[in-house]
């Protein structure tokens, strides 16, 4: 039963793309140019901090980019657009924003955030209220509404063997991949980043590389803290793909003498506060470690004298200069106008 649903969903997410691709009058077209970073997967691919890594990578290159998102996990869902930073400040607080996109407008100063069901809409507002020129849309390969400039897939060699939900994690079909781009791709080295590329029938192939910053406190001023390696560490998560975050910790050298794994965007109280201290204490943990994404959370809760601190994911994108130098090519060659809104990016390549 569980595999004909799969098939089923599978087959309907295939038919809306190409729906979509059938009519160019059925997809929303903004006047600047629209990136989008996207997986096939539900959560837990690292889109967040590619969106962080391009989004530098703009401002550094003189853009005024924005960044357009769903806002999963908010508390407060408003109609219409919130927008989260104008670009100079941010405007609204983590029940209104949701926990990724609050990070993201606390880490980008001169990147606008805004946060909406209707991407189209807060790409309107983007441009003619905040002055954006280019759009990052998050987690957008399956927005096929929004017309995109340049569609770009993360993808894992996992997901080769996965199958549509919910018998497995992915939104659409591996063949769907081919609608894209280019991919990044986590691998240890090139040449693996490269076979998996050709699995997936996309080229060209940029290969993702992972490592963790030094552990930063919670609270204000959130300076740095020195866990020297082999120090025993409480880990605690509320994310979608905990045991990424766990590989990440042992790969520096930590040791891990024990763990509490909340949902996906948890709200945190200061019941579960108290549970981390008194489990961190018990296994005579040095300090609590967790991710800069419930960081956001946590920091709504007093956290009195509990030794806590998040460890950043820093993200780089392989090889540097020539993923920069083909984002920047597409960029500039749509400029601030789009010829007729042509959809034939949108169905899976030959």
């Amino acid at each position: 039963m569980i595999q004909q649903l799969s098939q089923a969903y599978g087959a309907a997410a295939a038919w809306r793309r190409a729906w979509y691709a059938r009519d160019p009058g059925r997809q929303h077209r903004l006047e600047r140019p629209v990136v989008s970073v996207g997986n096939l997967t539900v959560g837990g691919s690292g889109k967040t901090p590619i969106v962080e890594y391009i989004a530098r990578l703009l401002v550094q290159r003189g853009e005024r980019p924005g960044i357009l998102t769903r806002g999963y996990g908010r508390r407060i869902a408003r109609d219409g657009v919130t927008v989260v930073s104008d670009g100079t400040r941010v405007i609204a607080g983590l029940h209104e924003a949701g926990d990724e996109p609050l990070m993201l407008a606390r880490a980008l100063p001169g990147v606008a955030v805004l946060v909406g069901a209707d991407r189209f809409l807060s790409g309107r507002l983007a441009e003619r209220r905040l002055g954006v020129t280019v759009h990052i849309l998050d987690d957008g390969f399956q927005h096929v509404e929004l017309a995109r400039d340049v569609d770009l897939l993360l993808v894992a060699e996992e997901d080769l063997q996965d199958h549509p939900m919910p018998a497995g994690r992915l939104r659409e079909g591996i063949e769907a991949a081919r609608a894209a781009d280019a991919a990044l791709i986590t691998a240890g080295y090139d040449t693996a980043a490269d076979r998996i590329g050709r699995a997936f029938g996309v080229a060209p192939v940029f290969r993702v590389t992972r490592a963790t910053g030094a552990p930063r406190r919670i609270a204000e001023p959130r300076d740095s803290v020195v866990v020297p390696s082999n120090s025993r560490v409480f880990v605690v998560t509320g994310i979608a793909r905990p045991d990424r975050f766990r590989d990440d910790i042992l790969s520096v050298g930590w040791d891990i003498c024990g763990a509490i794994a909340f949902r996906d965007h948890h709200r945190f109280s200061a019941r579960d506060v108290r549970r981390i201290a008194t489990e961190a204490k018990a296994t005579g943990a040095m300090i609590v470690l967790t991710t800069e994404k419930d960081a956001v959370r946590l920091a709504a809760c007093d956290l009195g004298d509990l030794p806590i601190a998040s460890v950043p994911l820093v993200i780089g994108v392989e090889p540097a200069d020539g993923f920069e130098r083909w984002l920047l090519e597409r960029i500039d060659a749509v400029g601030t106008s789009h010829p007729g809104p042509g959809l034939s990016h949108l169905a899976p390549r030959p």
